[in-house]
């Protein structure tokens, strides 16, 4: 298995799927279609779409799960959207552009948002009728993955976290749902969409919950050691606005230490799942020694 090629060919799946399923930037209102267009098109690496495909070829799905792919990212860049706005995270940069709010304006960019948000439902729904069970099923898992107890809510318990000393049960719990909601529900539909039995749900449920941990605590480690340049975004944000992280809590060594053990953890599981895992295997140690 050839990592690298593997990746850029669910990569490029990725982005023919956008391309059907988020209206063209000439649709009206064109300028909320352009920025919804211009945030999803911004690059990145695709990673929680690609986890949909990937979670589901492992489990040899005879549906396709490109459309649920789309959906999640849709999601992914909706929360974006909103966390680089002047009322949250307040940021001119990401993946090296001009934040939605400074290309446009922040009214066209919280309604990009809002529209993403929606139209991820809409994929859902239209993508699996023939199927209405799987439909309701992934719209479950999506909606209860980005909700007020999930990723909302994890972004509300960052916000409050803002100069305040939490200790490590109050940053997991937001690094759990800010971060590893999406990671872990990429996975779970994935395994839907694949009819995977209940055994291999669960495993690739706690395999999407370690991912998510080591990967928010990387993107804490390089807010605090990288460079805009490298990153495509600001950095030291953290520390500006006296965030409690991992590094504040036990040290780079010790938040280094705390990637290879959910690194670890992945691994292992990667390894009990049914079905040819080298894929998974090799993007889990991908993400452990990535720069942005």
């Amino acid at each position: 298995m050839n990592f690298k090629a593997t990746l850029n060919t669910y990569q490029k799946r990725v982005e023919s799927g956008i391309d059907q399923w988020v209206p063209s930037g000439d649709t009206k209102p064109s300028q909320l279609h352009e920025a919804m267009r211009y945030s999803i098109e911004a690059g990145g690496k695709r990673l929680r779409p690609v986890l949909v495909i990937a979670t589901a070829e492992l489990f040899e799905a005879e549906e396709d799960p490109i459309p649920a792919a789309v959906a999640l990212e849709c999601i992914h860049t909706y929360s974006l959207i909103h966390d680089d706005l002047p009322s949250l995270d307040n940021s001119d940069l990401r993946r090296r552009k001009p934040t939605c709010h400074k290309q446009f304006d922040e009214a066209t960019a919280l309604l990009a948002g809002d529209a993403l948000l929606t139209l991820s439902f809409e994929i859902l729904s239209k993508a699996y009728d023939q199927k209405p069970g799987l439909a309701n099923n992934l719209v479950a898992e999506l909606s209860k993955a980005a909700g007020s107890q999930r990723l909302i809510g994890g972004q509300m318990e960052d916000i409050l976290g803002e100069n305040s000393d939490y200790n490590e049960n109050q940053l997991n719990y937001i690094h759990l749902n800010k971060t590893a909601a999406l990671l872990t529900v990429a996975m779970t539909m994935g395994a839907k969409i694949a009819e995977a039995n209940e055994e291999d749900l669960q495993k690739v449920t706690l395999l999407g919950r370690n991912l998510g941990l080591a990967f928010q605590i990387t993107d804490d480690i390089l807010d605090a050691t990288s460079d805009k340049e490298t990153l495509g975004k600001p950095t030291g944000a953290d520390q500006e606005h006296e965030k409690t992280t991992f590094i504040k809590l036990f040290g780079l060594d010790g938040a280094r230490a705390q990637v290879e053990k959910n690194t670890e953890s992945a691994n292992a599981l990667c390894k009990q799942v049914s079905g040819d895992s080298s894929f998974l295997e090799a993007l889990v140690g991908y993400l452990e020694h990535r720069l942005n």
